[in-house]
């Protein structure tokens, strides 16, 4: 059962859980969103099949893309990188971000011992932009803790996670970039939430795109999930 957004003849919008993965691996050949999509798909006419436009890691939450033809697969690839779409993630970090909004521009390059992590340079990779909105922030003696939206400019695999934890701003929860910030907090009770929340604190938010057949300006929201939703309450962020 997949939570559908948006459909119509060209493509659908879906809402992913945390801890759903996306494509079907030797690790998990059913039970993923792609396995669920076949069976959404299954009465849809040929030549429609989905096609996934986008995608997140496991535990990450949020909207999907997903087009019903190679042609609208194209079309929205193409569209997505034009200067009019927009793709946000909203973020809970570590630490007091000091800038309303910003840039960060670091090429990001595999890690040569392990291929499943991503590196952060200034100088070597693929040319990668995330651009920054501090939406709100705590002091949360002695770590702080910030609420971000971030907006793909690139789509590199892990981009917002690397690039957060480069500027010095991991995702909390993050258990492949983060750090365990949560233990330099002086609020016990806040401390404890924040080493027992289970997944990285991202949540893929917003898309804004040309509709491949209307020319029309599509915009799809995925509400935030209830662990997210309870976490920026407990850190003060939902203010």
């Amino acid at each position: 059962m997949i939570d559908v957004l948006y459909e119509d003849d060209c493509l659908l919008a879906l809402n992913k859980p945390a801890g759903v993965v996306v494509h079907p691996t030797y690790k998990n050949a059913s039970g993923t969103i792609l396995n669920a999509l076949h069976g959404h798909a299954r009465d849809w006419p040929a030549p429609q099949r989905p096609s996934l436009v986008s995608r997140l890691d496991k535990d990450t939450s949020g909207l999907l893309i997903v087009a019903k033809t190679a042609p609208v697969h194209a079309a929205i690839q193409k569209t997505m990188r034009s200067e009019g779409s927009e793709k946000s993630y909203l973020a809970i970090v570590y630490g007091v971000v000091d800038q309303e909004r910003g840039d960060i521009d670091l090429r990001l390059r595999f890690d040569g011992t392990d291929r499943r992590r991503v590196l952060a340079s200034p100088d070597t990779g693929m040319a990668s932009l995330t651009r920054f909105e501090r939406l709100a922030h705590v002091e949360a003696p002695d770590a702080g803790l910030s609420l971000l939206r971030c907006r793909l400019v690139t789509g590199r695999r892990h981009q917002i996670r690397v690039h957060l934890a480069a500027r010095g701003w991991p995702i909390v929860g993050d258990a492949a970039y983060g750090e365990p910030r949560w233990s330099q907090i002086v609020d016990p009770s806040l401390a404890a939430a924040l080493q027992a929340f289970p997944r990285q604190a991202l949540h893929a938010h917003r898309v804004v795109f040309i509709h491949p057949a209307t020319g029309e300006r599509l915009t799809i929201e995925a509400p935030v999930p209830p662990d997210f939703d309870e976490l920026l309450t407990r850190c003060r962020l939902d203010s």
